[in-house]
């Protein structure tokens, strides 16, 4: 049986391991040719190693086989992570075409959820519960598939992915353990210490790149981990946690997916219209740039471990008055700076001037 003990463990444990075998992911990226070259789209002006996430991988995967309880369940989520990781290298040294990527992300997907990490309940407040049957299988390997894209396309500067996941995995480790998914804790907070492992290397200006390898990898982690932790509890409720906490990339992805749709691009075109390129394009450095999205995202994971541990009302549905005033407060606080930063973001005033396709 794991406990907080286990998950603290993990952390340290993932992030020292990640943290001294990057630089061994460095020069195997550069014999097999995973470079970074500048482009039009880069942030860096010099070529860069692309594959570091299988250091993460490595600290995923010491950790988790220490730490984790070996189950049929951290089987298939260890095994998974394998599998994504590979298919994200591969495209680090091929560029392999999107249909093929997709391809792999399922099969890697289908892994954890044929080992049983799938809610088979859907429990709705004031509804009630339902058997999903055989559409949890589909429904998890596209949440699955959807997250891992959404912190794939995050990744477009030195070190935004990278402390985004950080942020998220921490939050959602001390929710789990708080709900008492011991397991889902364990992995929840060895992912923050994998991706903060690397973070000390990817940080700008950045000795390489986590690549796909990465991004995959992370967008992996965070998905299974929100699908672990909803198992056996109220699973609307348990999943809202970290729809809160994710809510920057999600609504990265989602104007990106619009902005595309709006120009009839393919939706897997790569462009410029993600919120960190719009920073730069209004003169915002990446060190600034990231100060300002992991204050986001840090003010988001405040929010949902308020929801989650401030006793604002008891099981009658009384509120008490004090924690109820805390808890709006930090409501408006996430709210007032969604809205700022979408103000910064010239999304709500909208752009000086007509934007055009791939600007």
């Amino acid at each position: 049986m794991v406990d907080t003990t286990d998950a603290v463990f993990a952390f340290l444990a993932a992030a020292l391991i990640t943290w001294a075998t990057v630089p061994v992911a460095e020069i195997l990226a550069r014999r097999v040719g995973a470079i970074d070259t500048p482009g039009p789209r880069s942030a860096h002006t010099v070529p860069t190693p692309r594959m570091s996430g299988i250091a993460i991988l490595l600290g995923v995967e010491i950790a988790g086989w220490i730490f984790l309880p070996i189950n049929s369940e951290a089987t298939g989520i260890l095994l998974g992570a394998v599998a994504v990781c590979l298919v994200g290298a591969l495209d680090d040294v091929f560029d392999l075409p999107a249909l093929v990527k997709l391809i792999g992300q399922i099969g890697a997907a289908a892994i954890p959820v044929w080992s049983g990490v799938r809610p088979d309940v859907l429990t709705i407040p004031f509804i009630g519960g339902f058997e999903l049957g055989w559409t949890a299988y589909p429904l998890t390997i596209f949440g699955i598939v959807a997250v891992i894209n959404i912190i794939n396309l995050i990744d477009g500067i030195d070190g935004l992915a990278a402390g985004v996941v950080a942020i998220a995995a921490a939050a959602m480790a001390v929710i789990a353990l708080s709900l008492e998914r011991y397991e889902a804790g364990v992995l929840a907070a060895l992912t923050a210490g994998a991706a903060l492992g690397f973070l000390r290397h990817g940080f700008p200006p950045a000795s390489s790149f986590m690549g796909d390898s990465g991004s995959n990898l992370l967008g992996y982690l965070i998905a299974v981990v929100s699908i672990q932790g909803a198992l056996k509890t109220n699973a609307v409720v348990a999943l809202a946690f970290p729809l809160v906490i994710l809510a920057v990339p999600i609504f990265d992805t989602a104007f990106v997916v619009a902005k595309r749709l709006k120009y009839h691009q393919p939706i897997y075109q790569a462009d410029r219209w993600h919120f960190h390129h719009r920073m730069a394009n209004l003169g915002f450095s990446q060190r600034k740039t990231l100060a300002y999205f992991y204050g986001w995202t840090l003010v988001l994971a405040l929010l949902a471990l308020a929801l989650r541990l401030v006793p604002y009302s008891d099981d009658r549905g009384q509120f008490h008055p004090a924690w109820t005033i805390f808890m709006a407060a930090m409501i408006l606080a996430a709210v007032g700076v969604t809205v700022y930063l979408v103000y910064v973001l010239e999304i709500i005033k909208g752009p000086r001037s007509r934007e055009e396709p791939g600007q």
